[in-house]
């Protein structure tokens, strides 16, 4: 049990060091380059794209499954 509570301290020490890191850098250049709206329209509609093509795709060779056998 002490083993495990010592691994836990050092992750929530290393996991607080990189958050404090990440906010004094942060505060230090403010322009960090944020991703646009659009970008993450694209990124959204490309994804939902693909997952409704593999989904249709799935559903076909489900339904015709027992006549793709013969092939």
């Amino acid at each position: 049990m002490t083993y495990l509570a010592a691994r836990t301290r050092r992750a929530v020490l290393a996991l607080t060091m990189r958050l404090h890191a990440g906010v004094t850098e942060a505060t230090r250049r403010p322009d960090r380059g944020d991703i646009s709206v659009t970008t993450v329209i694209i990124w959204v509609a490309a994804i939902t794209g693909a997952v409704l093509i593999a989904g249709t795709i799935g559903v076909v060779i489900a339904k015709y499954n027992g006549q793709l056998n013969g092939l």
